[in-house]
C-alpha cells in the first residue's frame, strides 16, 4: 500500500512504537503493515423509488498468518478503504492479544441506512455478499456486525451464502440471531469485556470499584451493555452521551431505565434522570474512568488535556488518536487500548464460530465464563509487557500482538 489516509496512519504509528521495543527486522515489519487484500465492489440496487443506485462496498483481509480473516460489517456514509484497512488492522492485533486463531478482516459499505428500507438494505446486503462470496467462507473470512448492522443482517449474509453454497452455512458469520446458530452472549460480549477490563484496571490501580465514577460516551450496544454490567458491580455510572445529547447525575443515573428510555427514544436526550449534557462536558468531568464507546479519532489533540479521568477503557475501535494518546500519556492517565478492551467481542464470535463448527451449542453461563478467563488472560500478559517494558498499555498491547503474528510468520516462511 503506497499511500494510506489518516485512519491507517494512527494505526502504523502504534504499531512502529511497538515494532521498535521488539526489535522487529525490517523484512517481517513491511510484512505486517501491508495488508494482504483489500477488495472493492459494486453494488447495484434497485430502490423503492424504482431507480438503480449503485453502491461501493469494501472487505479487507489485512492478514491471516493466525487463520481466517475475522471481522465486522458497518454501513455508514463516512465509510472508506482507508477506515476499512485501519480496522482490519487493528482486528488482526485484536485478535492476536486474546490468542484467538483468526486473523483480521473489515467490511463496509457507503451507505446511509436510515434512508434505506428494510428491503432496499435486505437487496444491499445480499449483493454486496454476492460480490466479495469468492473471498468469504468460514475457513477464509468470517464477518460480523458493525456500526449500523445487526443480527438480521448477519441472517441476510448466512442465507446469501448458504444459497450460493448449496447447504446451510451456519459458520460463514457471526452476531447471527441464537436461532440461527448465533451464541448465547454474544450481543453482550463486546460490552462485558470491556467491563471486566475496567474492573481489572480498578484492581491494578486499586480503585474501589464500588461507588467509582464512569463516564461513558455512545450508548449503543457496547457502551450500555458496560454501563449496565458496571451499575451491577455498584460502580456510578455519572455520565452518558450519545450522537444526540447527553445527561449527567453526579449521584449516579438510573442505568436500566435511561436504557428503557433508549429502547423508546433512540437516543440519551432529554432523559429525565439527570441534566443535559455535552460530549466536550463529558470528556473534562473529573471521573475514575471514561468509556469511549461511539466512533473512531473522538479523543484529539483538541480535548485530550482537558480529560480528568484517571484511566480510559476504549470500548469503541481506535476512539484515541496517537498524539492524544501521547497528551494522556504525560498526565498519567491510564489507558486500556482498544484491541484490549474491545476483543471480547470478537472473543464471543470465535465462541460462536466455534459452536457452529462442533454443532454443539454452550449455554450462557458457558459462555460468559469462557470470556472471563480468556479476557483477564489476555489482560493480565498486556500488563505484565507492559510493567516489563515500563511502556503505557497500548503499547504493550501491540507488542504481544505483533510478536504472536510475527512468529508465526517467521515460523510459516515465505511462500514462493
Amino acid at each position: 500500500m503506497a499511500a494510506h489516509g489518516p485512519i491507517f496512519g494512527a494505526m502504523l504509528q502504534e504499531f512502529d512504537s511497538a515494532a521498535r521495543v521488539l526489535n522487529l527486522e525490517p523484512g517481517i515489519w513491511r510484512v505486517l503493515t501491508q495488508p494482504k487484500r483489500q477488495i472493492t465492489v459494486a453494488c447495484p440496487v434497485a430502490m423503492d423509488n424504482g431507480e438503480i443506485e449503485v453502491f461501493t462496498g469494501y472487505r479487507v483481509q489485512y492478514n491471516i498468518s493466525l487463520g481466517p480473516a475475522k471481522g465486522g460489517i458497518r454501513y455508514h456514509p463516512d465509510v472508506s478503504l482507508d477506515e476499512v484497512t485501519a480496522l482490519a488492522a487493528w482486528m488482526t492485533w485484536k485478535c492476536a492479544v486474546s490468542q484467538i486463531p483468526f486473523g483480521g478482516g473489515k467490511g463496509g459499505i457507503i451507505c446511509d441506512p436510515t434512508r434505506m428500507s428494510r428491503r432496499e438494505l435486505e437487496a444491499l446486503t445480499r449483493r454486496y455478499v454476492a460480490e466479495i462470496i469468492d473471498a468469504i467462507g468460514p475457513d477464509k473470512d468470517v464477518p460480523a456486525p458493525d456500526v449500523n448492522t445487526n443480527e438480521q443482517v448477519m441472517a441476510w449474509i448466512m442465507d446469501t451464502y448458504s444459497m450460493h453454497v448449496g447447504r446451510t452455512e451456519t459458520a460463514i458469520v457471526t452476531g447471527k440471531p441464537v436461532v440461527l446458530g448465533g451464541s448465547q452472549g454474544r450481543r453482550e460480549a463486546t460490552g462485558r469485556g470491556v467491563m471486566i477490563c475496567t474492573r481489572e484496571s480498578a484492581r491494578h490501580l486499586e480503585i474501589d470499584l464500588r461507588g467509582a465514577t464512569v463516564a461513558v460516551q455512545g450508548f449503543g450496544n457496547v457502551g450500555s451493555v458496560s454501563a449496565d454490567l458496571l451499575s451491577k458491580l455498584a460502580a456510578r455510572i455519572v455520565a452518558v452521551t450519545d450522537w444526540k445529547g447527553g445527561v449527567y447525575n453526579e449521584h449516579g443515573l438510573d442505568v436500566p431505565k435511561l436504557i428503557d428510555w433508549v429502547k423508546e427514544h433512540k437516543t440519551v436526550d432529554v432523559f429525565k434522570g439527570g441534566e443535559m449534557l455535552t460530549n466536550d462536558e463529558l470528556f473534562a468531568l473529573d471521573v475514575d474512568f471514561l468509556i469511549p464507546a461511539a466512533l473512531e479519532n473522538q479523543i484529539t489533540i483538541e480535548n485530550a488535556s482537558d480529560i480528568k479521568a484517571k484511566a480510559i477503557v476504549e470500548g469503541a475501535n481506535g476512539p484515541t488518536t496517537p498524539e492524544a494518546h501521547r497528551i494522556l500519556h504525560d498526565k498519567g492517565v491510564f489507558v486500556v487500548p482498544d484491541i484490549l478492551a474491545n476483543s471480547g467481542g470478537v472473543t464471543g464470535s470465535y465462541f460462536e464460530w466455534v459452536q457452529n463448527r462442533h454443532g454443539y451449542y454452550w449455554t450462557e453461563a458457558e459462555v460468559n465464563r469462557q470470556l472471563e478467563e480468556k479476557m483477564v488472560e489476555a489482560y493480565n500478559a498486556v500488563l505484565r509487557m507492559s510493567l516489563k517494558h515500563k511502556t503505557d498499555m497500548r503499547t504493550a498491547a501491540y507488542i504481544v500482538a505483533i510478536d504472536r503474528v510475527a512468529t508465526v510468520t517467521r515460523l510459516r516462511g515465505m511462500y514462493a
